[in-house]
C-alpha cells in the first residue's frame, strides 16, 4: 500500500480532471496539461477531491504513488504554476530580455541567448534576479537547470548563476606560503 497514493488531491474551483482511456487531462485557469497513465492507475472522483487507486495490471502498485504526485503536480501547475528564481553574481554579470529570449552576459566574449520553450516564461528584475515560470514543473526545473548550466557558480569566489537561496561552498584559495 503506498502512503502518498492513498491520499485524496483536492480539486480547486476552476480545475476538472478527467481520465479517458489511459490519457489524463487537467484543465485549469493557467492552462492545460496531459499525460498518458498507461493503464496503470484508476481516478474515482467524489465531490471536489480525486482518488488515485492502482489497477490489477502487472507493477501498477509501484507507480501509484508516483501518478498521484504527477497528478498532484498538475493539479497545482494549471491552477497556480510553478517558478523557480535565479540569481547572478559576479562583476559585469547580468541578465536581460530581448523579447521572449533571454539574454546571458556571463563572462563569456559573446553573450548567451536562451530561447524559452512552449510554456515557459522568463522575467529578469532590476537586482538581477531571473525568474522562470510555467504550468509543468518538470519543465520549469529543466529549463532552470540548463540556465544554471550555462555558468554554474564556482567555489572558489562563489561568481555564477545559482538558484536563489542556495549556499556555495567556497573553498580556500591557494596562498604563498614559506618552504
Amino acid at each position: 500500500m503506498s502512503r502518498v497514493g492513498k491520499q485524496p488531491i483536492k480539486i480547486p474551483s476552476g480545475v476538472t480532471v478527467k481520465l479517458s482511456g489511459t490519457i489524463l487531462e487537467v484543465n485549469g485557469s493557467k492552462g492545460a496539461m496531459k499525460r498518458d497513465t498507461f493503464g496503470r492507475i484508476a481516478i474515482a472522483q467524489q465531490n471536489n477531491e480525486v482518488v488515485v487507486s492502482a489497477n490489477d495490471g502487472e507493477n501498477s502498485s509501484a507507480y501509484w504513488g508516483l501518478y498521484r504526485t504527477l497528478l498532484s503536480n498538475m493539479v497545482q501547475g494549471v491552477s497556480a504554476g510553478f517558478s523557480k528564481s535565479l540569481e547572478i553574481q559576479g562583476t559585469g554579470y547580468r541578465a536581460s530580455m530581448a523579447g521572449k529570449v533571454l539574454n546571458l552576459t556571463v563572462g563569456y566574449s559573446h553573450p548567451v541567448n536562451i530561447d524559452p520553450p512552449v510554456g515557459i516564461t522568463f522575467e529578469v528584475d532590476k537586482t538581477g534576479k531571473v525568474g522562470i515560470s510555467g504550468v509543468d514543473k518538470e519543465l520549469v526545473g529543466q529549463v532552470a537547470a540548463k540556465v544554471r548550466s550555462v555558468r554554474p557558480a564556482e567555489p572558489y569566489q562563489g561568481k555564477g548563476i545559482r538558484y536563489a537561496g542556495e549556499v556555495i561552498a567556497t573553498k580556500v584559495g591557494k596562498s604563498a606560503g614559506k618552504k
